[in-house]
Formats: structure tokens, sequence, C-alpha cells
């Protein structure tokens, strides 16, 4: 079981009976035949390790142990250098307006501005490969989808003036489980 929010029931999250699956009232959750298991990228290695005989491998063998360091440092540079900027970026741009509050237009440069010099580093390690962590597409690039969906809407120039960067990110969201990934969404949002 997956379970999702609208912005109509995120106050449902902040009780029980969701705050028994997770803590901090937050999306998402996986009950796996009473195995609870929150947070995002836990959730994506536990689903990537489970089912790893059905499509393509997005974690690297545990035995390769230089392909798990370019894993795990390709999952640092997401969550240090991109996701904690496009966050704020995404938030002021396209959620808080959403829900009718200001924008932090201070918060949103900023964030903006130290997304767009780390988008610098993305050149030039994909001036090298075709991935973050190397050849191979792991769950470290696909991670990025969320937030850089909404934030290609919002600022498209951010990622347009980063050309390995954009090449990257749009060979990323035409990826089949994507499309059906946004389909989803939408369908949620009608609802």
């Amino acid at each position: 079981m997956y379970v999702t929010a609208s912005p109509q029931s995120t106050g449902e999250i902040k009780r029980e009976p969701h705050l028994k699956y997770q803590p901090f009232g937050q999306i998402p959750f996986i009950d796996d035949d009473g195995f609870i298991l929150f947070e995002c990228r836990a959730i994506c290695r536990y689903l990537a390790t489970k089912y790893a005989d059905q499509g393509p491998k997005l974690l690297p063998d545990q035995s390769d142990l230089k392909a798990v360091a370019l894993f795990e440092q390709a999952a640092s540079i997401e969550q240090s250098n991109f996701d904690t900027y496009v966050g704020v970026i995404a938030h002021e741009k396209y959620y808080k307006p959403l829900q009718a509050i200001p924008s932090d237009e201070a918060a949103y440069q900023r964030n903006f501005d130290i997304l767009n010099a780390k988008l610098d580093g993305y050149e030039r390690i994909l001036s090298k490969q075709k991935y973050l962590g190397g050849d191979e597409l792991t769950l470290a690039d696909l991670w990025h989808l969320p937030y850089a969906d909404v934030a290609e809407n919002v600022t498209p120039q951010l990622f347009e003036s980063h050309p390995r960067f954009n090449e990257w990110y749009q060979g990323l969201k035409v990826r089949p489980a994507w499309i059906k990934v946004k389909e989803l969404i939408q369908q949620s949002m009608k609802a």
C-alpha cells in the first residue's frame, strides 16, 4: 500500500492512524504485508532490491565495492547538491501558490542562485559519463525527477542554461515508468 496526500488531506497525515505508520506525519510510507517503511529513498532502495529481477537494475551489485561507492556518491550529490535547493524552489514557486500562500522571493532567489552554481558541477560530471554514478542508470538519477519536474515548469531557464544536465534530465523524464507516475499523480489530483 502506498499512501499519498493531496493538499486537502494534509491534516490527516498529522494525526492517527497515519502517525502509527509515519511518525513524522509526512508521506510516503509503504505497508508491504505488515512491513512498514517510510522515507522515500529507503522505500526506493527496498523496492529496487526486492524486485531486482524485474526491470532495469537500479542498484549496483553489493559485491562491487567501487560501483557501490560511486552509487553512494551519486546519491549524496542528489541529496546534498540538488534536493536541498530545488525543494525550496518548488515550494516557493509551485506548492505555496497552490495553497494561496505568498512566496518568499528572497528564499527562492537564494536557492535558485545556489542550485544554478551546483548545476555547474553536474555539467562537469555529465561531460565524462552518462549518469551520475557512471554509465548505468541508478536510483540516484531517478531521485531527481519529482522536484526537477516541478522546477522545470517554474524555472525552465535554470535547466536550459546547463546543456549536459538538461540533456540528462530530458532523457530521464521520458522513461515510461516516470510517465506512468505522472499520469497517476494527475489522476490523484483530480480525485
